[in-house]
């Protein structure tokens, strides 16, 4: 069977398990398999090339089959223990990278992938990337050994700020905002397959930003900046509480698809912030 014909089959068997972009999940699957992708040429291993698809037809990511992620201008390792980078997380990058910094917290580091591409893109830059996963902070490490940036990147298993002592100059972090009640309406690609406490931290989706929002002063240096990755429905929301918290310069950025993504504000020169109960 040649790859034209192999792929227009894996599409239609894709198609028939509801998977959106099947010709194209089919294609990355057939490179990933293949290693190369010319319609002349034969399959080798149909079956192994089958087994992929029939992966791929229970919604698991093609991130998880292939184990890697291609995120702003780098491929991660990922598994099942952390988020699958997303386009729209490339929106917190740019907005970090688009001002100086030269230590950055990334709180819920997951792959590590948005501090590592932070660091890759700032030479003279240090980070600390915290997450209470073991196993996700694992994969961190793997990807900043295979960027080479471990002597620039640590982790710390941290439950937000819990064991975090120093000051940075930026806070960033995509921290778990679906509500519970969102939870079952989920595609199942993350439903199924993406770690529950990566995605949804319970009640209304908005636990993890009142937690960092009100910490953050205290890790801080002044002036520092913070950017929270939101659900494009909480925007104002969390902006409100960045303000209450203490923060100026509060702003909304939109991703690409023109859906507000990250909220962003920078610290008072003179601490501590105000701090609100109300958050």
């Amino acid at each position: 069977m040649t790859a034209r014909e192999a792929l227009a089959r894996a599409a239609a068997a894709l198609r028939a398990a509801g998977v959106p972009e099947a010709a194209r999940d089919a294609g990355r699957l057939l490179d990933h398999h293949a290693g190369r992708l010319f319609p002349s040429d034969d399959v080798p291993d149909l079956r192994g090339f089958e087994a992929l698809v029939a992966r791929r037809a229970r919604r698991e990511p093609v991130s998880q089959i292939t184990g890697r992620r291609a995120f702003w201008r780098h491929e991660f390792l990922v598994t099942r223990d952390v988020l699958d980078p997303r386009p729209e997380t490339e929106t917190l990058v740019a907005a970090a990278l688009a001002a100086p910094f030269r230590q950055v917290l990334d709180l819920g580091t997951g792959s590590g992938c948005i501090l590592l591409s932070l660091l890759a893109g700032r030479s003279e830059a240090s980070g600390l990337g915290a997450d209470r996963s073991d196993a996700a902070l694992a994969v961190a490490r793997e990807n900043a050994a295979l960027m080479a940036l471990q002597g620039r990147a640590t982790f710390a298993r941290s439950d937000w700020f819990d064991g975090v002592e120093e000051r940075f100059d930026l806070i960033v972090s995509n921290p778990p905002y679906i509500a519970e009640e969102e939870m079952d309406g989920l595609a199942p690609e993350p439903r199924l397959w993406e770690p529950r406490e990566a995605l949804c931290p319970g009640g209304d989706g908005l636990g993890a930003y009142r937690v960092i929002l009100l910490g953050a002063c205290a890790h801080l240096t002044p002036k520092g900046r913070i950017l929270l990755e939101v659900g494009p429905k909480q925007a104002h929301t969390v902006a409100s509480m960045a303000a209450d918290a203490g923060f100026e310069e509060v702003a909304v950025i939109r991703d690409l698809d023109g859906r507000d993504r990250v909220v962003g504000g920078r610290l008072s020169g003179n601490l501590p912030c105000k701090g609100d109960s109300r958050l």
